[in-house]
């Protein structure tokens, strides 16, 4: 749980992404690695460092969404990222339901990232080391879980 009462109730791990096209994913995720550790990036609106991501656009499948996401958000281009599963989550003070598919893949640190109007700051965090404001708990835990489709 976060600090939004925001619940991780599932995750299903899968190798491959054919079928998940009939899930009700709404939300594409990427937990990126290199030597131990995840990128993640500080999302301004939130206050809080999270997993790349966001909403799967009308007509976009789920790779694709996090492809662009990525992009977006960091500035890395990973095309073969590899499908690591879906989480299911209970969200907010109604506990909605939404479904979200996780991608994992590996990248160099290095790019040239420049802030924008939603992300202000990327890091390679080793999960031990402080970073300046609040960590999305779950983020951190998909991250971790989908690293295992790496290996």
């Amino acid at each position: 749980m976060d600090d939004d009462g925001n619940i991780l109730v599932a995750f299903h791990l899968a190798g491959d992404d054919v079928g998940v096209r009939d899930a009700p994913l709404t939300v594409s995720l990427v937990a990126l690695w290199h030597d131990g550790c995840m990128l993640l990036v500080f999302n301004r609106q939130r206050g809080c460092w999270e997993l790349p991501g966001g909403m799967i656009d009308p007509g976009e499948t789920p790779r694709q969404a996090a492809i662009r996401e990525l992009r977006e958000e960091s500035g890395y281009t990973v095309d073969d990222l590899t499908f690591a599963g879906f989480a299911r989550f209970a969200l907010g003070p109604e506990q909605r339901a939404e479904y979200a598919a996780i991608y994992a893949g590996r990248a160099t640190p290095g790019n040239a990232f420049a802030p924008n109007d939603e992300i202000t700051a990327i890091a390679w965090w080793n999960g031990a080391s402080p970073l300046a404001g609040r960590v999305q708990p779950l983020d951190v835990c998909l991250g971790q879980l989908a690293q295992a489709a790496l290996h």
